[in-house]
């Protein structure tokens, strides 16, 4: 028991140190919350928007766009064809009409409304010209819990949060002290070094397990983002991720003498993660070559294993691959650290 008060102690120096820094706790709670609000707000679930259609004017017009503009879905202005090509090229239109026989279709393939305006289109003409269906059809709307952005997007700003928590928290903090000559003082004390920065890790799965709570509590209370699994699961693997990035931090900041060199350094381990690790759109966007090297980040890990447990509540077992990357990501770097830890 005796041997652990020193640890202890000294994850109780860390959380005290935190706790005194206010720009620290808004870092750690309030900005990746109101990142949430406000991408949650602008991403709301709404009606789908109408499709804007140009008719170009000709003798045909005053007839399509009428009956363009009664279609659900489909809003139909009439044009000179000069106006409609660049009204198309600025993306203020999904298609353009050349009344004509036979009319003609202009879309951007670019442009993914293109292919839905131009199937709608053509149902209407077709539909003009005497089409009648000779198929019924029941058609229901449903929206599934857990298929919004919102819903999408919380698992991956909590993983956001968790990772750059740990990484400043941790990194920043060293190299501050280094820099302030308390890492050469604290070098010669009885402590062990092993255990001085482990209880930076410690320290920060202990806020880890508040943000993760504030975080799930936010979503649900704001956005009503359902848990489908174990918030046991969650929170074991959200401290789970938050010890793999303390690993990491303490890596990248090892070496760093100053600050502006461990801010570098941190940028640049934590921005390529933040665009291809599935933060605020899938990284299955990116292409398949690429696919390994994306997989096996540690915030790629983390999102998706957390978007597993809130989404189709899988259960941790399940999610092993993730959590042996994490695994990687953290026991390495750590020991690395310890080995090459520069106290002065």
């Amino acid at each position: 028991m005796n041997s652990q008060q020193p640890l202890w102690q000294l994850v109780l120096f860390r959380m005290r140190g935190f706790l005194r820094e206010p720009a620290a706790l808004f870092w750690v709670f309030v900005f990746p919350l109101l990142t949430a609000l406000a991408l949650g707000i602008a991403f709301r679930n709404r009606p789908l928007p109408e499709l804007a259609v140009a008719v170009v004017d000709g003798p045909d017009a005053a007839q399509l766009a009428p009956s363009l503009e009664s279609v659900e879905g489909l809003t139909a202005k009439r044009m000179s064809e000069p106006e409609a090509r660049d009204a198309l090229r600025r993306g203020r239109i999904s298609l353009v009409l050349i009344p004509g026989s036979p009319p003609e279709l202009i879309t951007d393939p670019t442009q993914a409304d293109g292919r839905t305006a131009r199937l709608m289109v053509l149902d209407t003409l077709e539909r003009l010209k005497g089409r009648e269906d000779r198929v019924a059809v029941r058609n229901q709307q449903v929206t599934a819990p857990g298929s919004r952005y919102i819903d999408f997007l919380i698992p991956g700003l909590l993983g956001f949060a968790l990772m750059s928590s740990s990484l400043w928290g941790i990194g920043w903090a060293l190299v501050e002290m280094r820099t302030g000559k308390l890492l050469k003082r604290l070098s010669a004390t009885p402590m062990k070094r092993s255990h001085f920065l482990l209880s930076f890790m410690l320290g920060r799965n202990l806020l880890a397990v508040a943000e993760i709570l504030f975080f799930v509590i936010f979503a649900r209370l704001f956005f009503d983002v359902r848990m489908f699994g174990s918030v046991l699961s969650l929170m074991i693997l959200g401290l789970w991720g938050s010890t793999s990035f303390g690993g990491l931090a303490l890596l990248i900041c090892s070496r760093a003498g100053t600050t502006q060199t461990a801010s570098g350094l941190m940028n640049l381990v934590t921005m390529p993660m933040t665009m291809l690790s599935g933060v605020f759109f899938s990284a299955s966007n990116f292409p398949d070559w690429s696919q390994p090297l994306i997989q096996f980040l540690p915030l790629t890990a983390l999102n998706d294993a957390l978007r597993a447990i809130m989404l189709d509540g899988a259960s941790l077992l399940a999610l092993w691959p993730q959590v042996l990357i994490l695994g990687v990501w953290g026991l390495i770097p750590f020991l690395i650290a310890v080995r090459y830890f520069k106290w002065m």
